[in-house]
Order: C-alpha cells, then structure tokens, then sequence
C-alpha cells in the first residue's frame, strides 16, 4: 500500500499529472478500504467504491512504477563508447 502511495509522486515526475490525480483519488479509497479491514474488521462489499479503489489503485501503481522505470532508464547518460576514435591511441 505504501508503494501506491508513492504513484501519485511518479506520474507527476513524468508529467502525467492527470493519473497523478486520478492516483491520488484511488489512494484516498485504497487507505479507506486497508483501515476498514484491517483496524475496523468491516469487510466492504464486492465492486464498493473503496473495493474498486483498492483494487484499482494497485493496478495504477503496477502501470506507475513501470512507467517510471522506462522513463528513468530512457533519460540517463549512456556512457560514450568509442565517440572519438582518435583519442584511443
């Protein structure tokens, strides 16, 4: 849960900031949802809205973290190999 928590953050950083919004939305519910079952012992039903926001939130996170993850690695230095032949000998 603490890892969806963390989306929001990621979409913003690459500049998807309406899932940033939709995600931190989701995360409201995801929270709603854990506390209610975890601290409260009341079970939502199937398909409530803090059901749909804890599922949907993870899923969200899944596509957040991976989006991130090619935005990272698209965005870094490659090291110059071989950029100036004439250097090497």
């Amino acid at each position: 849960m603490i890892l969806a928590s963390v989306a929001p953050y990621l979409f913003y950083q690459i500049n998807k900031k309406w899932l940033a919004g939709v995600q931190a939305i989701v995360v409201i519910g995801m929270w709603i949802y854990g506390i209610n079952i975890s601290l409260l012992g009341i079970e939502p039903a199937i398909f409530s809205l803090t059901w749909t926001s804890f599922y949907l939130s993870f899923i969200l996170a899944e596509v957040a973290w991976i989006m991130f993850i090619i935005y990272v690695v698209k965005n870094t230095d490659q090291p110059a190999i071989n950029k100036n032949p004439s250097s090497q000998m």
